[in-house]
């Protein structure tokens, strides 16, 4: 098992991004969290097997149909035991 904590950044409030990660991420068995930043980003926490995090962060770099990605940053961490599902956190 592996984990990522990435942060999306561009027009990605406002476009169901959070709601289309979470689905992403559920489809590919992985958990975590997806939440929006007073900045204006999105920030992911993702773990589970390695090829479907790399899916995840694939689809991070464009997201759903109307958002704007200009960037992405994220950065390898260790898993933790704590998360059972995929949510989107407030």
């Amino acid at each position: 098992m592996k984990a990522f904590h990435a942060f999306v950044e561009g027009e990605v409030q406002g476009v169901g991004f959070r709601y289309a990660t979470l689905r992403q991420a559920s489809l590919q068995g992985l958990v975590g969290w997806v939440r929006n930043t007073q900045e204006g980003d999105v920030e992911v926490w993702a773990q589970g097997d390695e090829k479907e995090l790399e899916r995840l962060l694939a689809w991070l770099e464009h997201g759903p149909t109307y958002a704007v990605v200009s960037a992405l940053r994220w950065n390898p961490e260790e898993p933790k035991d704590r998360y059972v599902s995929f949510e989107i956190a407030f």
